[in-house]
């Protein structure tokens, strides 16, 4: 996985084959979400049912029955015009849910879902409102107050692509053929959660969830699964799991128009999209066309852009921000710069070990490896020094956790048993260790190493070789991408160099985009650039990305298997209030942790985008979404003035 940036990673778009993957497949970490509300009583049941055009799990949504639009977009944004993107790697299938083959970046654009999500899954939507949901092909959401169920009520004006209706059927359809093609851990978890679907009528559906069990994810959990055409897979008898280029048709604004393995795919907004008029869809999905270009490298795609081949990028490495820019588009202001703040908690990436390993298993092992990762150096050598260091899985919030437990989280902790060590009651929590910034190895945190490796029952030979008990040399493989960032290989490199000096077998294995997508799937690597989302509240995404069940998932990289961890979950998604699943999210922190299960590298506080001077944006944007392809716009007086200019 390219990985630099922390928050988004492949250049231009938020498409990170995890982060990418988690939210398409799954709806995963969609938490702490809260309703506005229309009550009405059943009297048939005598209960009190909710009916809402969103849905969320706590208070209240931000925008109300009657909203026109959300308010960071220009309602008035002028559609046509091209963006194009340049990626570094290969693809050979624009399906993402199968685990063979490598899928295209965008591959889900023109799928949408019962409630809204961003385009093509990149991110949180609304950009101004990470606690609510709103209708999409469904205009109202009903269920009773224990959530043990939920109907959509959907717009039956709704269309796929070619013309036919969306309906029931397909929403049913394209649920159960996630449980019987998806990922398997997916099917297992959702089959505990979700026994029933059941078609109503031709606009109407409904889901039954499982007693005794948490209400967190589930509502939106179903209203975000993408809805395909279950004619389509009838008639083609095309699978879920197998790669392809050819896909169903969709019901959202864009459609695959081009598509060229390796190459290119060109992509197109449709006209004839069913909800142009909706307030959901106001002000968005501007471009008509987007057009993304395939790169063996990421020199070549920076090329491409520089040559005006490409118009968009986002910059995910620092010292190529810092200093590769000056250019002469750039300087003539043909190419336009600009650091915008990015107000989302920064995933928690870095370097992640293998804990299926052996050698990897035991903590003090990855605590030696870790101190010979020199962050300062890192930072001022090849980052530039614009990157900030990771401390939590949720830096920087109100969910981080901070100093030794005390008051509610103490006696929480305190509830759970022995699954919680003492270590973690009565300590503050982690937080990476420090080096000098002026030489790449560290004496003080070399020495530590030692200690640590020593108590691990490792010693260094005559020959300056670290051997375990066995008398094996200790040797580790640190698997990169080699179509990625070229300051990614440089990191991996210093880092292999102190593995060395510190006397393991350490090498960097640089194998191209397929090979690399393959191996990580397998979890073929001891050493990978990758990570976790920042932990934003609570969900049964949890469980599958952090969850023993998901140990040997591709969305746990690292292998985790904490009972401390998955207890912490447990109890988090039984939560009444925010304040109390506030208080077990920050446990959860602290209990990721001491787990320790990787090093973390650093991130950027700002979105880095440079662009072709022919694009217009809002002038606010919100605080949890670039939304380059979801609310910029092409400017055509500006694009007129490139080419009158001989830019373009």
């Amino acid at each position: 996985m390219t990985r630099r940036h922390s928050r988004a990673t492949t250049p231009a778009i938020a498409v990170s084959r995890t982060r990418f993957l988690t939210a398409a497949l799954t709806g995963l970490c969609i938490a702490a979400l809260a309703a506005t509300t229309a009550l009405a009583q059943d009297e048939a049941a005598d209960e009190t049912i909710i009916k809402s055009h969103g849905y969320s799990y706590f208070g209240e949504l931000k925008y109300p029955e009657d909203y026109e639009h959300f308010s960071y977009v220009n309602p008035d944004a002028p559609k046509g015009g091209e963006i194009s993107i340049a990626l570094a790697g290969s693809f050979d299938s624009m399906n993402p849910y199968t685990r063979n083959g490598r899928a295209s970046a965008l591959s889900t654009i023109g799928y949408e879902s019962l409630l809204g999500q961003v385009l093509a899954g990149s991110g949180s939507l609304p950009g101004d409102d990470m606690n609510g949901l709103y209708g999409l092909v469904a205009h109202t959401v009903e269920y009773p107050e224990d959530k043990s169920w939920v109907i959509f009520h959907m717009r039956p004006e709704a269309t796929f692509s070619d013309g036919t209706p969306v309906t029931a059927e397909d929403v049913a359809f394209s649920h159960n053929l996630l449980l019987d093609q998806g990922l398997k851990s997916y099917a297992e978890a959702v089959r505990k959660r979700i026994p029933k679907v059941e078609v109503l009528d031709e606009h109407t559906v409904k889901f039954y969830f499982a007693e005794g069990i948490s209400r967190r994810s589930l509502i939106d959990q179903v209203g975000t699964v993408p809805i395909w055409s279950k004619a389509w897979y009838e008639e083609t008898g095309a699978r879920l799991d197998e790669p392809r280029l050819e896909i169903s048709p969709g019901s959202g604004p864009y459609v695959i128009e081009e598509v060229v393995p390796n190459r290119r795919v060109v992509i197109k907004r449709n006209p004839d999209y069913w909800g142009w008029d909706l307030p959901i869809n106001k002000g968005r999905h501007n471009f008509d066309t987007i057009r993304l270009e395939y790169f063996a490298d990421a020199t070549a795609a920076f090329e491409a852009f520089k040559a005006g081949e490409v118009t968009y990028r986002t910059e995910a490495d620092p010292k190529q921000w810092a200093s590769a820019y000056d250019f002469p588009a750039a300087n003539k202001g043909w190419v336009k710069l600009e650091a915008i703040p990015d107000g989302s908690p920064p995933q928690m990436t870095g370097i992640v070990f293998n804990t299926r390993r052996d050698v990897l298993k035991d903590k003090r092992v990855r605590q030696a490896i870790a101190l010979m990762f020199n962050f300062e150096w890192t930072n001022e050598s090849l980052f530039a020094g614009f990157y900030e260091q990771q401390r939590s899985y949720s830096t920087g919030t109100p969910l981080e956790a901070t100093g030794v437990p005390e008051g509610d989280e103490l006696e929480f902790l305190n509830s759970l048993g022995d699954v919680v060590p003492e270590e973690v009651k009565t300590t503050e929590p982690w937080v990476p260790h420090t080096s000098d910034p002026a030489r790449l190895t560290s004496r003080k945190n070399k020495r530590q190493a030692l200690r640590l490796m020593q108590e691990a029952g490792y010693t260094v030979g005559d020959d300056g070789r670290m051997r375990g008990e066995d008398g094996q040399v200790l040797r580790l493989d640190f698997l990169l991408n080699a179509s990625g960032q070229p300051t990614e290989k440089a990191v991996a490199e210093n880092f292999i160099s102190n593995l060395q000096d510190l006397g393991l077998d350490a090498r960097v294995e640089a194998v191209d985009s397929a090979q690399f997508t393959k191996r990580e799937r397998d979890h073929d690597y001891d050493l990978v650039f990758d990570g976790y989302p920042a932990l934003m509240g609570t969900g049964t995404g949890l469980a599958q990305r952090f969850g023993s069940e998901a140990a040997d998932d591709l969305f746990n990289p690292a292998g985790l298997r904490s009972p401390m961890v998955d207890r912490i979950i447990e109890e988090s998604l039984m939560t009444e209030s925010q304040e109390e699943e506030d208080m077990t999210i920050r446990a959860l922190d602290r209990a990721l942790r001491h787990e320790f299960v990787l090093i973390p590298d650093g991130y950027a506080p700002d979105h880095w985008v440079a662009y072709w001077d022919q694009y217009g944006r809002p002038e606010e944007i919100p605080p949890y979404l670039l939304g380059t392809l979801d609310f910029w716009w092409y400017d055509a007086e500006k694009a007129q003035k490139l080419r009158e200019a001989g830019a373009l």
